[in-house]
């Protein structure tokens, strides 16, 4: 089967962007990974679209972009998949050139939260789960599910809100060297520790912010690539894709999510990876919230089960350190725009493998190959890729 190729990429600043209205925000990512690849609007055969959008004015997001963008009559998709939209919008460009439909994908994500009130968002949010049982009987939050992975991680393993803090204190380092992050400010772990508590254990800067952004790349096929004369290109080596319950009182275990391990067993055996820490340059993985991040490291098989927070710790996941995770601030301090997230992360993949990261937060490329663990709603659905300079 033909390989897939990441050929562009392109990102917009995450943040409060009242400054543009959707087109443009979308625009602003489109706009740079089309001139990476050389390509006009015209050169796409079909394009996807990551918008979760139900805080949104644009719910119609193709058919508005496919007007902006001069796309029209050509085919597109709108996917959603809660916080790992982007992910799977990524993954619907990836089977349209696998299958022979399409030889060029545009995917795009994007999401403009800010336009509803936060308490509206927070609403919306709390539905990823069970919402009859959950929300409706027992008020829960989005922080509050994370909240009882949180206490429950620590209970069993002896972690600290200290060690969360650590992870926060890392995204914040990273986020400031990138110039397309929400915050670009360093902090400490004693500022973590002074904020209020959002759902107990975790405080204000254990939790991703509600952002508006956008990221897109662009595909192609191993044929087109090479009939292009594309030089700078990064591989889709492969993905796994997992589901878990939709109820949190169905789960066997709050300390791990197995939509995430079996994902990741997926794509390391289709990417012949034993070895993650030996065989990966680094990852970017969903951190939601703190604690989702130590529970990553552990899913991906980074570390054994119950020593994610010693990674976090001992500043393991910096450039340098064992493995470098999140470098481009993660969704903690580079923002998460719901629909964006998982293209953003590719789009992070491709400069990663390039080397063409910000001076700061370029890790070290001996292997080859990035990952990403995009994760929607509390591991209803876990997307893991795996990107290299090789094709497999």
């Amino acid at each position: 089967m033909t390989g897939v190729a990441v050929i562009g990429a392109g990102h917009s600043v995450f943040g409060t962007r009242r400054d543009v209205n959707i087109p443009e925000l979308c625009w602003e990512s489109m706009k740079p990974a089309l001139e990476k690849a050389n390509l006009e609007p015209r050169d796409i055969d079909f394009f996807v679209v990551g918008n979760l959008g139900i805080w949104s004015s644009e719910l119609a997001v193709p058919s508005i972009m496919a007007e902006y963008a001069d796309l029209a009559p050509k085919g597109s998709m709108r996917v959603e998949a809660a916080c790992a939209t982007g992910s799977a919008a990524v993954r619907v460009g990836y089977t349209a050139i696998k299958s022979g439909l399409a030889d060029i994908v545009l995917v795009l994500g994007i999401e403009k939260m800010q336009e509803s009130p936060n308490p509206s968002v927070i609403e919306l949010i709390g539905r990823f789960g069970s919402y009859f049982w959950e929300f409706e009987n027992f008020g829960l939050t989005f922080p509050g599910y994370y909240a009882l992975h949180a206490s429950a991680y620590m209970m069993k393993y002896g972690a600290t809100e200290e060690d969360l803090g650590k992870v926060a204190v890392k995204n914040h380092f990273y986020g400031a060297k990138n110039p397309f992050a929400q915050f670009r400010k360093e902090i400490d772990v004693a500022t973590v520790m002074k904020g209020p508590y959002v759902a107990w254990p975790l405080k204000l800067f254990d939790c991703s912010p509600i952002t508006d952004g956008s990221a897109c790349v662009i595909l192609a096929s191993e044929k087109k690539a090479k009939e292009m004369g594309i030089e700078e290109k990064v591989w889709i080596l492969s993905q796994g894709v997992g589901t878990g319950t939709a109820n949190l009182s169905k789960r066997e275990e709050f300390t791990s999510l197995a939509s995430a391990r079996y994902a990741a067993e997926q794509a390391y055996k289709l990417a012949g990876i034993e070895n993650p820490v030996k065989q990966l340059d680094g990852a970017n993985v969903h951190d939601c919230f703190t604690i989702a991040e130590i529970m990553a490291y552990e899913d991906l098989g980074f570390c054994k089960r119950g020593e994610g927070y010693k990674l976090a710790r001992e500043e393991q996941t910096y450039i340098g350190g064992r493995i470098p995770v999140n470098v481009d601030g993660g969704l903690k301090a580079k923002g998460h725009p719901i629909g964006a997230t998982g293209v953003s992360m590719a789009v992070e993949a491709y400069k990663q493998l390039l080397r063409k990261a910000d001076k700061g937060r370029q890790a070290d490329i001996k292997n080859g190959r990035w990952l990403t663990h995009n994760v929607g709603g509390t591991g209803h659905y876990t997307y893991v890729t795996i990107y290299g300079l090789e094709k497999r």
